[in-house]
């Protein structure tokens, strides 16, 4: 791990962690407030109605309907900081909502919940959730009702979106925001049971206050855990120790991580200062380590960016032409001193979209498709994975907040991509006449207007931003899309395969030619929907569901701050 860690992952300064707060106070306090009239207002319903249905008495429906309004009003316009954490997620969300196509009801589709779900943590988290791994642009995709941890911790949530989906009722932007959040909430959660672990390996019970250097211990070997991942030996105490002694002595790179991990809990201090006691030694109980590693687990994805971004800095010194693309021998051809040696196959760049063959036979290497590949995805479990951020996703997202709607003329997405700037292209710019010819043809396929989720206007992004925006390659098995698809070595060749790579790809000049732009015709409007007319009682059910999600991570937060030692010996994980 740690020879892993001083090579591939070299880990780089950041000045801070960023602060992810989730309050299980707010929550507790609403479901408080809240459940009695839910189960009441419910019960009415259920009571007068036949069985198996919702349909009794009209006004006993509406009083449930009015409960669950006045509850997720409460929860978004209340006082307090789970108030904050949903207007926080409803910022990030809403713009992308108005951009997605509605049906009927004024709702989003299923098609529409999972690019925007798969959107926010990927932007704002760098997770990649099981159950939505990329699409690679087939027309058979998943969506947010299997994804993993949904179906293992959420079932009721995971029902009222089929019944959702099934109607074709769909989700409003309020929906959506408790939707996220319920599943923001599980995920972080999860960190609680690999804490307990590292308070074990350091030989400390989870019941006891610690000392600064104690915590910061735990910290750490949480930290090591968590990139680890499955791979983590959760029972042996020397092994660990020596595996953070080994990191310690070897990698350059191991301050890097231990700062992160100390902005993180000094952050915690300062946000804290009020509430603690000044005139005392300072000690840490379990539940400030937890509200520590709720941010470590929800900042760990921006933190580890940085290390992508130095990785992308170092292909983008061998793109010669700024086209986004290197030779396939460049790739293989790192010098010994180099600080990334890439070892991927010839056969997972193809597979994954990251090799683009030419009409001479040359080969070459997308910067973009090969940053958001699966080998880049870091800390695995069986609920998410950290991989590099999409800078795309961003750029998209400047798009969809000038748009506000699925689609929008070809004169004016010119308009809005000729000044949008990236790390890579400053602003305002001229595009060939190529790229308009482009995008003319892309809005006559679709009646004049560009739908901005098409496959065919992803690979307009990917010629207009060749470094962030990946080529939308059409995966032959979307499974090749996914971490879990290369363990045990699959995705990697040795030293020796590597020189033989490079020998026997000559090397190639890039000629410069804007009017020959590596296009396929093939369309997938990936969040398209069939509109469909639905019942109002489905809307009722889903709300209600939803709130209950919300609610069981309230109970499961609160075992949490009550939690005791077991003696147990055999510790697993929570993937």
């Amino acid at each position: 791990w740690a020879q892993a860690l001083s090579k591939k992952y070299r880990w780089s300064v950041r000045t801070s962690a960023r602060s992810t707060w989730i309050y299980l106070a707010a929550y507790f306090q609403l479901a408080m407030v809240s459940l009695p009239s839910f189960v009441l207002a419910v019960s009415v319903a259920v009571a007068s109605a036949a069985p198996g249905s919702f349909r009794g008495h009209a006004v006993a429906v509406e009083e449930v309907k009015e409960s669950l309004q006045q509850t997720m009003q409460a929860m978004l316009q209340g006082q307090g900081s789970m108030s904050k954490q949903l207007e926080d997620i409803e910022k990030s969300i809403w713009q992308t909502y108005q951009s997605l196509p509605k049906n009927e009801a004024g709702h989003i589709g299923s098609r529409a919940v999972r690019y925007l779900v798969h959107n926010y943590f990927a932007k704002e988290h760098g997770w990649l959730i099981k159950g939505l791994e990329p699409h690679g642009h087939q027309d058979n995709m998943s969506e947010v009702h299997e994804v993993s941890i949904l179906q293992d911790k959420a079932p009721l949530l995971v029902e009222s979106l089929l019944e959702a989906r099934r109607s074709d009722r769909g989700l409003s932007l309020t929906d959506a925001v408790a939707m996220i959040a319920t599943l923001e909430r599980l995920i972080v959660d999860e960190a609680s049971t690999l804490l307990r672990v590292a308070y074990t390996l350091n030989s400390f019970s989870s019941t006891q206050e610690l000392q600064e250097s104690e915590l910061h211990e735990v910290l750490t070997s949480y930290l090591v855990l968590f990139e680890m991942g499955q791979k983590a030996n959760l029972n042996s105490k020397d092994v660990h120790r020596a595996l953070k002694s080994r990191a310690a002595s070897v990698s350059h790179n191991w301050p890097f991580l231990v700062e992160f991990e100390y902005d993180a809990l000094h952050n915690y201090l300062f946000a804290s200062k009020n509430k603690r006691n000044p005139f005392v030694r300072e000690s840490f109980a379990f539940e400030d380590a937890l509200r520590i590693v709720e941010t470590l687990a929800g900042g760990y994805g921006k933190w580890q960016n940085a290390e992508c971004q130095q990785m992308k800095s170092e292909l983008m010194d061998m793109d010669e032409e700024g086209k986004g693309i290197i030779p396939l021998h460049k790739f293989y051809s790192q010098p010994e001193n180099a600080d990334y040696h890439f070892t991927e196959s010839q056969e997972y760049l193809d597979k994954v979209g990251a090799l683009q063959q030419t009409e001479r036979g040359n080969a070459y290497v997308r910067i973009a498709n090969y940053m958001t590949g699966p080998s880049n995805c870091i800390a695995s479990s069986s609920y998410y994975s950290v991989c590099c951020l999409n800078e795309c996703e961003v750029l998209m997202n400047e798009l969809e907040s000038h748009v506000l709607a699925p689609s929008a003329s070809p004169e004016r997405l010119l308009g809005l991509a000729r000044n949008l700037s990236s790390a890579t292209v400053d602003a305002p710019r001229q595009l060939p006449n190529v790229m308009e010819e482009k995008l003319l043809a892309i809005a006559a396929r679709h009646d004049g207007e560009v739908p901005l989720h098409g496959r065919l206007f992803a690979q307009w992004m990917h010629h207009a931003f060749p470094h962030e925006c990946p080529y939308p390659h059409i995966a032959e098995d979307k499974a090749v899309l996914v971490p879990d698809h290369w363990q045990n070595g699959k995705a990697t060749v040795s030293k020796i395969e590597r020189a033989e790579l490079a020998e026997a790809h000559t090397p190639v000049l890039i000629v410069e030619n804007n009017q020959n732009l590596s296009w396929s015709e093939e369309e997938l409007v990936v969040v398209k929907e069939q509109p469909k007319l639905a019942n109002g009682k489905v809307r009722l059910m889903m709300q209600f569901a939803l709130v209950l999600g919300l609610l069981h991570t309230i109970l499961r937060s609160c075992k949490t701050m009550t939690f005791t030692d077991t003696g147990k010996s055999g510790l697993e994980l929570p993937f």
